[in-house]
């Protein structure tokens, strides 16, 4: 398959990478000095899973999506905030039957992009996996199960979803096709937007927020706003998500971090707005309460605003 990875950092150089090394023609999009390094000296994949190498003649870099033509798959793997400039790239990528598959934090990425290219050539998709860059041309995966959840706007299961989904499994990614890919979206979201948002906001790990209690009280209650706010968005999320997402919570590594929460300390621009912003947004316009939501988000836009000067 022809697949291009527009925002070729640790998510789309880890799964661009995957499939390059199964022999998919893939192309990597990337700028600056990352790309030159993909062009001079390939790109250097460390995970649990099986670290690889592959040379720059296994693969495509580059930062023009012209100079790639029409693909059958587009992995868009860029930050929400980056993702205007991302769309703008589409274009040369798309053939009567690509498929561009979102997987940005949140759930109003997919929209914006069926905005510019039509519904039916957007997947929603979300990534289970922390992968960073760990230099130029270097990604480390450090976490998650390098899993990845997508399926046709509406969930039906198109051919094209199935050839793609083998085409990862013979690359050694697991996948999931869920029922309903917006159910798997507001899932992430839930716990990012709540679990994340509270680390971030008392600038501790996991674990100190999963064992105070008072802090514990608060992701649990976030968890249940953002559970109403998809239900008036006409999205029904199972009724024990808020106790699966709190038992995920309590696996995760004790002293692990949301990038929400590292962002922010290192005073870079966030995926604040898409977190826990679109939840108190997506409330305001539902008519659904989100205090707890709206206090996290107002206390980490003061405090990214400080940091960022």
């Amino acid at each position: 398959m022809r697949i291009a990875v527009i925002g070729a950092g640790g998510i789309g150089g880890y799964f661009g990478g995957r499939l390059a090394v199964a022999g998919h023609e893939v192309a990597l999009v990337a700028r600056g000095e990352h790309l030159a390094a993909l062009r001079r000296d390939g790109l250097t994949v460390d995970s649990p899973k099986g670290d690889f190498t592959l040379a720059p003649a296994g693969f495509t870099a580059t930062g023009d999506t012209g100079e790639v033509g029409p693909v059958d798959v587009v992995l868009l793997c860029v930050k929400t905030w980056q993702l205007d400039e991302a769309v703008k790239a589409l274009p040369p990528l798309m053939g009567p039957g690509t498929a561009v598959i979102t997987l940005q934090n949140g759930v109003e990425a997919p929209v914006e992009v069926a905005e510019a290219v039509g519904r039916d050539a957007v997947w929603p998709g979300t990534a289970r996996i922390i992968a960073l860059l760990a230099g130029l041309g270097h990604v480390r995966h450090v976490g998650g199960a390098g899993l990845l959840t997508f399926g046709e706007w509406d969930g039906r299961r198109s051919a094209r979803v199935e050839r793609f989904a083998e085409a990862l499994n013979g690359a050694g990614v697991s996948v999931e096709l869920p029922a309903d890919p917006w159910v798997a979206l507001w899932a992430k979201l839930l716990f990012v937007a709540t679990a994340g948002g509270l680390c971030a906001t008392v600038e501790a790990p996991f674990g100190v927020i999963r064992e105070q209690a008072g802090t514990r009280a608060m992701v649990a209650a976030a968890m249940t706003e953002v559970a109403a706010v998809a239900a008036a968005e006409g999205v029904e999320l199972p009724a024990d998500i808020v106790d699966e997402s709190m038992a995920f919570l309590d696996r995760q590594p004790a002293e692990g971090t949301p990038s929400l929460h590292r962002d922010i300390l290192e005073g870079k621009r966030s995926e604040l707005e898409a977190w826990t912003g679109s939840v108190v947004r997506l409330g305001k316009r539902t008519g659904t309460p989100t205090p707890v939501c709206a206090f996290v988000y107002t206390i980490l836009s003061a405090r990214e605003a400080s940091r960022r000067g």
